[in-house]
């Protein structure tokens, strides 16, 4: 019996210790599919960018997965709420983010990761795209590929975020995303052992919105431009009293209906009416917009902007808001279980400026030539890249007090190791424990307001099973 006892603590031992991958998504169609489930995969998720712009310091060798101690005690809390994926905004491709990355691989919990950066010379300039689409801004974002590429729950690539916000910017930058698009892809063609989605992350102005997703998915004579996926950053549905109607949600849901590729709200959650209930969760999940696969939250930790759910404090520890418990309630409503593929596969228009439906947004769809040089970086790899790889997570035991949204104490901080194929998903689970306390009202707070905001525009498997497998063997 006690050599029994001792493989059953040595085969727990193992299991909590290996980093043990989740499987790598694809798309097929309209929707997300998991590689080797061959299930539909739905983003339960929420945005992560700890202290907002000011939390990318990479001169400091910084950025918001590369704290090891912050990415635990944050998917920890994550992986309570029921998220399956972040999105990161700004990550330095020279740093290393193994620790991290692990850490949310081994949560059941993917990552989106944005290829540009917030400094000078990291991203395409919209307002003349032309003078950032260059040989040195394409080594920064193909360091990123490279940085990410070897984690399997790196899900997706964003080549830009809300670059078009008006007409006037809808004019010419479509054809440089374009450019940059159909780059990442060839490098990643290139040099990936695998095809990871590249995608654009748009804002929800409907008077391009429609030209917008029309450009960024139509099939430009096949040179691999376009959009393997399209998110939409939505706000609006806002309060409890907005409606599937009210929200413009059936104008959504019409617009996309016949789209080639998975469409997502890669940023949700309307703060004009406080404290946020998240009653859009139940619509964007039922069938009336399945052809869309779910969406991101906006955002993790509370910044200038006010859309956090919780607040980072100065010491370390965490304060959760009532939006958290909010989001947490929705979400536990949701039955993953549902999730089917829609099974379409529409075939992409040929790019035409018969789709441009306004005048004013580009209707040019020849996109710039490969920039000077590029093509030969494209082929041989950028010099001496920063690749990552999966790490075992050995420390599981939550690094920092989290309090609930009326003040006391979250118990059980541990991060939980998921089993192979074992993606996080809502549990059921109430993080915030019951009572009230003084420190509920710096739990609504603003928190640290050095963090500046980033936001500029409008289960669990258990292991019994694996253990009952080895002793039957044992």
């Amino acid at each position: 019996m006690r050599s029994l006892l001792n493989s059953l603590a040595v085969l727990t031992g193992l299991l909590t210790s290996v980093a043990v991958a989740v499987h790598p998504v694809e798309v097929q169609g309209q929707d997300l599919i998991d590689t080797v489930t061959k299930k539909r995969f739905m983003i339960v998720g929420v945005d992560y960018q700890p202290g907002g712009q000011a939390g990318y310091k990479p001169q400091e060798g910084s950025d918001p997965l590369t704290n090891k101690s912050v990415c635990l005690r944050d998917a920890i809390m994550l992986q309570k709420l029921g998220a399956n994926t972040i999105r990161v905004y700004n990550v330095d491709p020279t740093l290393n983010h193994d620790d991290c990355a692990s850490i949310f691989n081994s949560a059941g919990i993917y990552m989106i990761i944005d290829v540009n950066g917030p400094q000078s010379g990291e991203s395409i300039n919209r307002a003349e795209p032309w003078t950032s689409y260059h040989k040195d801004y394409l080594k920064r974002i193909f360091g990123v590929v490279e940085n990410f590429k070897n984690y399997p729950n790196t899900l997706a690539f964003f080549s830009a975020n809300e670059v078009m916000n008006d007409m006037n910017t809808g004019k010419v930058n479509p054809q440089y995303i374009r450019a940059v698009q159909r780059d990442l892809k060839a490098y990643i063609k290139a040099h990936a052992d695998r095809t990871i989605p590249v995608g654009y992350s748009a804002a929800d102005v409907r008077d391009i919105l429609q030209d917008t997703w029309a450009y960024m998915q139509c099939d430009n004579n096949g040179d691999g431009s376009e959009s393997d996926i399209f998110g939409l950053n939505s706000y609006s549905w806002c309060g409890g009293d907005a409606t599937f109607a009210s929200a413009g949600y059936d104008t959504l849901v019409d617009m996309f209906q016949n789209s080639s590729v998975p469409v997502f709200f890669s940023e949700y959650g309307c703060n004009e009416v406080m404290p946020r209930v998240f009653d859009e969760v139940a619509s964007l999940y039922s069938d009336k917009m399945a052809a869309l696969s779910g969406g991101l939250v906006y955002e993790y930790s509370q910044e200038e902007s006010n859309f956090g759910i919780a607040v980072i404090n100065d010491n370390g520890t965490v304060s959760l808001r009532s939006d958290y418990d909010a989001l947490q309630k929705q979400f536990n409503k949701l039955d993953v279980t549902k999730f089917t593929a829609t099974g379409s596969k529409i075939t992409p228009p040929k790019c035409d400026k018969k789709l441009i439906t306004n005048d004013a947004f580009d209707s040019n769809f020849t996109i710039p030539a490969v920039c000077p040089g590029c093509q030969t970086l494209i082929k041989n790899g950028i010099d001496k890249p920063t690749n990552g790889k999966l790490v075992k997570v050995t420390d599981t035991k939550g690094p920092n007090k989290v309090y609930g949204s009326a003040g006391g104490e979250v118990s059980g901080l541990t991060l939980k190791l998921l089993s192979n194929d074992g993606v996080n998903g809502p549990s059921g689970e109430t993080s915030s424990p019951a009572g009230q306390s003084s420190a509920s009202s710096s739990a609504e707070g603003s928190g640290d307001k050095t963090g500046a905001a980033s936001k500029l525009a409008g289960g669990w498997t258990l292991l019994a099973a694996g253990a009952v497998a080895a002793l039957t063997v044992l």
